[in-house]
């Protein structure tokens, strides 16, 4: 069993690759698993782009739906219907040994898959469905459907044969809020190409992107939303400002249009650069402009993968005080108290005034990447995980 090559089918409910997070991790679970020799297959939606060197397989293009940012919407109801009968279709061609479903929908489409063909299904947990809910402003933490979407999400955490999740804060969430059987649950952290990312000199992407040497960037790359943290990093930035602090902030990511006007209605067009989505193979350049980063999702259990990243490349990370942050950084990144833009902003000045404490931070984030954090040892865990639940089907 340990030797055998596997065939994989992966779902992916969401729109891929749209280079974010979430996107991320399935890319490079995918291309981990092929350097192992396996064969991975990618079913997905219309929407997105190819990646190299992975299969993907999309539904028929839906010419209205054209959303690419992250978060739910009820047009995903009739888009998992298309993706379940694509992935229906591609089972007897493709003749998979196993379904590996991202996140809930892609578990809830899977259990049906399982159900006729009897294949053993995974699930790649990385966080609450009802809480991604609560935390994109789908629907109140209270209200009626909350409790609808909470009991979906316990039926669904049932159907699968094992589960991975992308943090040891999801994990305990499984156990301990829904009862998931521990047995069943490996952490499967997310990781980073640390060949792809790493340390290079500040003036290519300085000249890329036309920021002068002299300055001191913080960076910031990621999705844009309350929940990410994105209008507590503007509290931040106008706090710097009003202490005088000389400090420029770059924010990479998508939707970038309100926060680039709220940051204009706010005076800080001086201290901010918001360049949009930025390409994946792109990323490493555009970090390379950067003195430290900043992260200041507020999510206390959901991934934080661009930590990955910034640590890989050589960066120091500034973040809330939270279980998934301390996970992935250990004693190598700067908290700031939770949800305290006061505290993010003292932590970010005092790195701008102290080039030894930068260089120190500097060193430890990169070589805990090398370390610990690359994607060959967890597509080697992942591969465990498959055999595992394979050599306990019927």
């Amino acid at each position: 069993m340990t030797d055998r090559k596997l065939k994989i089918l992966m779902l992916a409910p969401t729109p891929y690759f749209a280079d974010r997070g979430c996107h991320v991790r399935i890319y490079e679970e995918a291309r981990a698993l092929r350097t192992q020799g396996h064969d991975v297959r990618i079913v997905t939606y219309h929407l997105g782009r190819d990646m190299p060197d992975i299969t993907t397989i999309r539904i028929p293009s839906i010419c209205w739906y054209k959303r690419l940012e992250a978060g739910p919407s009820w047009h995903k109801l009739y888009l998992d219907l298309l993706l379940f009968f694509k992935a229906m279709l591609l089972i007897p061609e493709f003749r998979p040994d196993l379904i590996h479903a991202h996140m809930h929908e892609g578990a809830f489409i899977g259990y049906f898959l399982k159900r006729l063909s009897g294949l053993p299904l995974i699930l790649d947990y990385q966080g609450s469905l009802t809480g991604e809910c609560i935390d994109h402003g789908f629907f109140g933490a209270t209200s009626r459907i909350a409790g609808i979407f909470r009991r979906i999400e316990q039926m669904i955490n049932g159907f699968a044969d094992r589960i991975i999740t992308s943090s040891g804060a999801g994990t305990a969430e499984l156990v301990n809020t829904w009862g998931v059987r521990p047995q069943i649950v490996t952490p499967l952290i997310d990781a980073v190409d640390t060949d792809v990312f790493h340390p290079a000199p500040t003036q290519a992407g300085r000249e890329a992107l036309g920021i002068p040497h002299d300055t001191f960037v913080v960076a910031y790359l990621g999705i844009l939303s309350r929940y990410q943290g994105t209008d507590l990093l503007l509290d931040c930035i106008e706090l710097l400002k009003k202490d005088g602090i000389k400090v420029f902030f770059l924010i990479m990511g998508f939707p970038d249009t309100h926060y680039r006007e709220e940051a204009l209605a706010r005076g800080l067009a001086d201290m901010t650069c918001f360049i949009g989505k930025v390409d994946y193979k792109e990323a490493p350049l555009m970090l390379s402009a950067a003195d430290i980063t900043v992260t200041p999702k507020l999510s206390p259990t959901e991934a934080n993968g661009k930590i990955f990243n910034y640590m890989a490349c050589g960066l120091p990370v500034v973040a809330f005080d939270t279980p998934v942050n301390r996970e992935v950084l250990g004693d190598t990144g700067i908290y700031a108290y939770y949800g305290d833009a006061r505290d993010l902003a003292d932590k970010i000045a005092a790195l701008v005034t102290d080039s030894c404490a930068r260089a120190h931070f500097s060193e430890q984030v990169r070589e805990k990447a090398l370390r610990e954090h690359s994607w060959n040892s967890r597509g080697k865990l992942l591969t465990a995980v498959y055999q595992t639940m394979l050599s306990r089907q019927p």
